[in-house]
């Protein structure tokens, strides 16, 4: 016997409805679906690629200005000098497009040659530009030395051992740049610390709380110099993003008895969980040898690996069709548009016989 307490059949049931849809969206939402990076990978369209025939072009990095133009930073260093070259050489440019696919116009030099007085004042190199609030913030490897170009097949390992991270500052892409004569990312003083010998890499994003996650590329003391090693990935935290930075040092997207199994990580917040495209630089994380992989973490200090982590190999897809393989395809960055990634920016190369890089530049990937 149905009894009336206020409300009619119809009504409840329409409660009883409610109530069941609100439970249903709820364990949806408890349950994200696990990310597919590869499946989101779409062909480039012919203009999606910055090149320059005088310059070897490397790294790569986007930001949208509230006008709807595309900035695209990358580094640059001339041919002529070879291309182990970027460690003495290269600087940060700056083109533009109206779409993030191209073509796009070099525009100026956004972190040139300063001195060599100066922490970064012969080189700067990795950028990585994200607007946090009504700034924008470059960070950077930036390095001085004796200003000698690397030998062919080997570094000038002055400038190498002399890499920093820093950051640099703008109210618009266009700049001007401000600068400062302190690296964010130092080295440690204890020489038995992970970063005790260089820093470099910078991958920063905005957490939840409204703090800055850094995760960088660190070489010790603790083989052989003057390369050093082994070569990890330490996180770093803040309230500012230019610092001060707390470092947490303990090494990241690591895999027993390998002592450089790892580069080039990128760094983002989705949905409240941590993701990391990482370089695999011979494949023993995805099984695809050299590739990007996928990692995630529920904090930002501790990784593991998703899913499914393999994100790309060495293909790059046209959308004529032509399918053409690199040697080299890292330094992956991203672009966010309405809170989605968009766009993936990677350093392509190419390896002669000789073992001697042909040509680099940077690519544009659509993702779905």
């Amino acid at each position: 016997m149905f009894v009336e307490v206020g409300l009619n059949r119809d009504m409840i049931f329409e409660r009883l409805l409610l109530a069941l849809s609100l439970c249903v969206l709820a364990a949806c939402a408890a349950k994200e679906p696990d990310l597919d990076f590869h499946a989101t990978v779409q062909p480039l369209p012919e203009t999606a690629r910055m090149v320059n025939p005088d310059y070897f072009i490397w790294c790569g990095t986007m930001v949208k200005d509230d006008a709807g133009t595309y900035h695209l930073f990358y580094s640059r260093w001339r041919k002529d000098l070879g291309f182990n070259s970027w460690v003495t050489h290269s600087e940060v440019a700056h083109a533009t497009a109206d779409t993030p696919f191209g073509p796009f116009t070099h525009r100026d030099v956004a972190l040139p040659a300063r001195g060599a007085e100066y922490w970064d004042g012969l080189c700067t190199h990795n950028p990585t530009v994200h607007r946090f609030g009504n700034k924008y913030y470059l960070y950077y490897m930036g390095n001085t030395g004796d200003g000698v170009p690397s030998p062919k097949g080997s570094l000038n390992f002055t400038h190498r051992n002399n890499q920093r991270i820093g950051v640099a500052v703008a109210d618009t892409p266009d700049g001007p740049w401000k600068r400062f004569d302190r690296p964010l990312i130092d080295v440690s003083a204890d020489s038995l610390a992970a970063d005790a010998l260089m820093t470099s890499n910078p991958a920063i994003t905005e957490c939840p709380d409204g703090s800055y996650l850094m995760v960088y590329k660190a070489v010790g003391k603790h083989r052989p110099m003057p390369f050093g090693g082994p070569v990890v990935h330490l996180t770093a935290t803040a309230k500012s993003p230019t610092g001060p930075f707390t470092k947490q040092m303990k090494p990241t997207f690591t895999i027993e008895g390998l002592d450089f199994p790892a580069e080039d990580p990128y760094v983002w917040c989705e949905n409240g969980k941590f993701y990391a495209l990482v370089k695999d630089m011979k494949g023993a994380f995805t099984q695809h040898g050299k590739s990007l992989a996928l990692f995630e973490s529920a904090n930002g200090l501790d990784w593991s690996l998703a899913r499914h982590p393999f994100a790309m190999g060495l293909e790059l897809r046209w959308e004529s069709g032509k399918v053409e393989q690199m040697s080299n395809l890292e330094r992956p960055q991203l672009l966010f548009e309405h809170g989605k990634p968009t766009v993936l920016l990677l350093a392509a190369g190419k390896v002669g016989e000789d073992g001697v890089m042909e040509c680099s530049y940077n690519v544009q990937v659509p993702l779905r």
